[in-house]
C-alpha cells in the first residue's frame, strides 16, 4: 500500500457481562492514544489518521489488546477512507464546518 495518509474511524462494541462496556471501549481509546497517532475520539467512534500501515497496526493493537484481556465478545466497525492519488485528512473534510 502507499504511504499517503489516510482516515479510518474505529467503533468497540462489547458484548460482555462481566464489567461494563465503556470499561473495553476506555481501554481500547487508551490503546489508539498510546500509539501516537494522529486521532479524535467522538461519542460512538474515534478517527485515526495516519498511513495505511499505521493506522492497521492501532485497529490491530486494539483487537489484540481485547482479546488478551480476556474481552469475551465484541465488535470492531471500521470505516477506512483510502485516496491512491494522496493524502486525505479529516481536516479537509471538516474544516468548513468549524467555527473560526
Amino acid at each position: 500500500m502507499h504511504n499517503h495518509i489516510i482516515n479510518a474511524s474505529i467503533q468497540i462494541v462489547p458484548i460482555v457481562l462481566d464489567k461494563h462496556p465503556y470499561e473495553w471501549v476506555d481501554e481500547a481509546i487508551a490503546i489508539i492514544r498510546q500509539s501516537g497517532i494522529k486521532q479524535e475520539t467522538g461519542p460512538f467512534a474515534t478517527v485515526l489518521e495516519g498511513t495505511y500501515d499505521e493506522v492497521m497496526a492501532v485497529i490491530h493493537a486494539v483487537n489484540e489488546h481485547l482479546y488478551k484481556k480476556g474481552c469475551a465478545e465484541w465488535i470492531s466497525n471500521l470505516q477506512i477512507q483510502i485516496r491512491s492519488g494522496g493524502d486525505v485528512t479529516g481536516e479537509e473534510k471538516t474544516a468548513k464546518y468549524r467555527s473560526a
